[in-house]
């Protein structure tokens, strides 16, 4: 019950364990094919899907490495900790970043206004939309729509938010959305993917920063062969577990995915209501389907908790920052199921009774 890796579901794991195929033969282009076009709708993208041999962090650089050049101003909603991660690659760049929202919970919109009039050539605006430190589901459409007023490229972290929650990079104006395999698309660690808008492209064509095994521009030409494949040695089996966690996603539809993330969610935030929990930042209008971050009650310690947990078979996350000992936050993305949670939930009842 982490926000990642999360639990690899037993025909993804087969799916993994077939035998080698080679990466620049037909049978591996058809399952690149087929794997790209399956994460379109997750996306909510038209456009290009990218394949990234890497966790989402890579694939987060890679998206400041072929969009922006040195020395250019960014934004950067910094209300979490992958916020700030956003902030921190943009930075060793050489990018000058802005921060806002540095208050750890959620984004204030109007802080965005501000800082899109105090910082007018401002290059680009990097988001969070499922901000696990938090337990909060930033608003993209919205924040999106400020930036793209003043014509910023909106580059989006949806590692945690997609195959969870709806996405859509065509209709809220996002020009990068970054997703990886070991969250809601229930995949062992180690592929990331970026949709890209047409707008990213025309800023991929005068970026300046460095890249070379990340550079989308030769990615996207390796895909366009009459034979695609990728530039470099693709991880086989990956692809072959993404593809068939997909086809599971599918099967079920997205739209029953996203119920289902939605109604665990809810399970835990009213088993908190009921229990003397509180949400780590209840002012939220919005928290993340995928997990939920709960302040642990004022006389005890979370790793207490935690620990109990983790003697019952249940494994959680600790508070990050701040909220470190004061919080646990419980995952429920990808292959978790309502019974997962509710068996959870009784669980921790059980811990807090001998506490």
């Amino acid at each position: 019950m982490t926000p990642g890796p999360t639990r690899v579901p037993e025909r993804v794991l087969r799916a993994g364990a077939r035998p080698m195929i080679h990466h620049r033969e037909s049978e591996f282009s058809k399952l690149l094919v087929a794997t790209l076009e399956a994460l379109r709708p997750l996306f909510g993208a038209t456009g290009d899907v990218l394949p990234i041999h890497a966790t989402g962090r890579g694939a987060m650089e890679a998206s400041i490495a072929n969009l922006l050049s040195p020395g250019e101003e960014v934004i950067a909603c910094t209300n979490g900790r992958f916020g700030e991660m956003w902030a921190r690659i943009a930075e060793s760049f050489g990018l000058v970043v802005h921060r806002v929202s540095t208050a750890w919970g959620p984004a204030d919109e109007h802080a965005f206004e501000d800082a899109l009039e105090t910082h007018p050539n401002s290059r680009a605006l990097l988001l969070v939309h499922s901000e696990t430190s938090t337990g909060v589901l930033n608003d993209v459409r919205v924040l999106s729509r400020a930036a793209r007023r003043r014509e910023l490229l909106v580059m989006v972290d949806c590692v945690s938010s997609l195959g969870g929650t709806a996405v859509s990079l065509d209709e809220w104006g996002v020009d990068v959305a970054v997703s990886a395999s070991q969250k809601c698309l229930m995949s062992s660690p180690g592929m990331s993917f970026v949709a890209l808008s047409e707008r990213a492209w025309s800023a991929n064509k005068t970026a300046g920063l460095p890249r070379s095994y990340f550079d989308f521009a030769a990615i996207r030409r390796a895909l366009a062969r009459p034979r695609p494949q990728t530039p470099g040695t693709a991880p086989v089996h990956l692809f072959g577990q993404v593809s068939e966690a997909l086809k599971s996603i599918h099967e079920e539809g997205l739209e029953n995915v996203f119920a289902r993330h939605e109604n665990m969610g809810l399970m835990v935030r009213d088993w908190a209501k009921r229990q003397g929990f509180s949400l780590q930042h209840p002012s939220a209008q919005s928290f993340t389907p995928t997990l939920t971050a709960l302040r642990v009650p004022e006389a005890l310690n979370a790793e207490t908790i935690r620990e109990g947990l983790k003697r019952r078979g249940i494994l959680t996350a600790r508070g990050l920052g701040e909220y470190e000992g004061k919080c646990i936050r419980i995952g429920h993305m990808g292959n978790i199921q309502p019974h997962d949670v509710q068996q959870t939930l009784d669980i921790l009842s059980e811990v807090m009774v001998t506490l």
